[in-house]
């Protein structure tokens, strides 16, 4: 508190993110919102909760009808939560009539990822005349420091020939409280395709959707460039020690996802086994996620990155409880 009476400034830093870059800034339509899913691209001057402008977007700018989710069928919940709640009904993944596509990329939780090109075929592919996208980037930071280059916050003259000649408006959501760690603060953003887009969301956001806490943590974070440095210097190596002792461990489970990113997304291929996974990790104090709850994926478990050590706590607790069951079964 102390640090927000003496700091904050209200002003062009909170405004006009370092993360932005000066030759994008212009291009950017920008509503930082105090968020539970976003990252820092800030052109304009307003800020959400993720979740709030996930309902913002869809109400005020999409088009009734079904949702789907893109390019496969698992993914965060939220988006379900948000389409649902407006009235939308779910379609499957490959149904383009849909009048909204809500997808994550990279897609959290199974670790799929497009990069920028791709994405952008996937869009023009099968999104029809009429729809609205929602693109959640919120894991692309971890792709290192080119991250923005293979973002579609790099691509705005294209996002606005999309709205205005093929009518597909596509929207890019940050939240940024993953890459920071702060879900407290609850920071996020999201680009419109055009101006008069984000005037239709900005009629229906609430006031003071941040608060002068959070605007102080922002400016603060986004000037901290060492930690940006060591998150895309030890994330991959931490990873690839977990997936590399994992395969040597369990040699029948299969790890998925990119390289960058800060976790593993596992099939163990056995429904019994993910679930004694999921008991062993919470007994040792280092809990991970199963796949049954919500995704309805019951092989599948979810570990964050964390660094040798911490990582040997939970490896010893899953060989000790897993290796047993196999003694056991034998």
């Amino acid at each position: 508190i102390d640090l927000v009476i003496r700091a904050w400034r209200p002003g062009p830093s909170h405004d006009q993110s370092s993360t932005s870059t000066k030759k994008n800034r212009h291009k950017l339509t920008v509503l930082v919102q105090n968020n539970s899913s976003s990252f820092i691209i800030f052109a304009a001057n307003l800020s959400l909760d993720t979740a709030l402008q996930i309902d913002l977007v869809i109400r005020a700018c999409a088009r009734e009808g079904a949702w789907r989710p893109g390019p496969s069928d698992v993914q965060y919940e939220e988006y379900k939560r948000s389409a649902e709640a407006a009235g939308f009904s779910r379609t499957v993944h490959s149904d383009s009539s849909a009048s909204l596509l809500c997808m994550v990329n990279p897609s959290n939780p199974t670790g799929e990822y497009l990069k920028v090109d791709d994405l952008m075929e996937y869009l023009e592919q099968t999104c029809e005349r009429g729809s609205t996208v929602i693109v959640d980037e919120s894991m692309q930071p971890w792709v290192g420091p080119h991250w923005r280059e293979d973002s579609l916050i790099s691509k705005g003259a294209w996002r606005r020939q999309m709205s205005i000649e093929k009518g597909v408006d596509v929207f890019v959501m940050h939240s940024w409280t993953k890459i920071w760690s702060c879900a407290g603060i609850r920071l996020g953003s999201v680009i419109a395709p055009t101006p008069q887009l984000m005037v239709k969301i900005k009629s229906k956001q609430v006031p003071w959707s941040v608060n002068s806490v959070a605007l102080v943590f922002l400016t603060v974070a986004i000037a901290d460039k060492e930690f940006m440095r060591r998150t895309w210097a030890l994330t991959p190596v931490w990873r690839l020690n977990i997936v590399s002792k994992i395969t040597e461990a369990f040699p029948a489970w299969r790890c998925h996802g990119e390289p960058f990113l800060s976790w593993v997304w596992i099939d163990t291929f056995d429904e019994d086994q993910a679930e004694a996974a999921v008991a062993a990790a919470k007994a040792a104090g280092c809990p991970i996620r199963w796949g049954e709850p919500g995704y309805k994926k019951a092989t599948i478990i979810r570990l964050g990155v964390r660094n040798e050590l911490s990582f040997e706590v939970l490896l010893g607790a899953l060989k000790k409880v897993l290796v047993s069951r196999r003694m056991t079964a034998a």
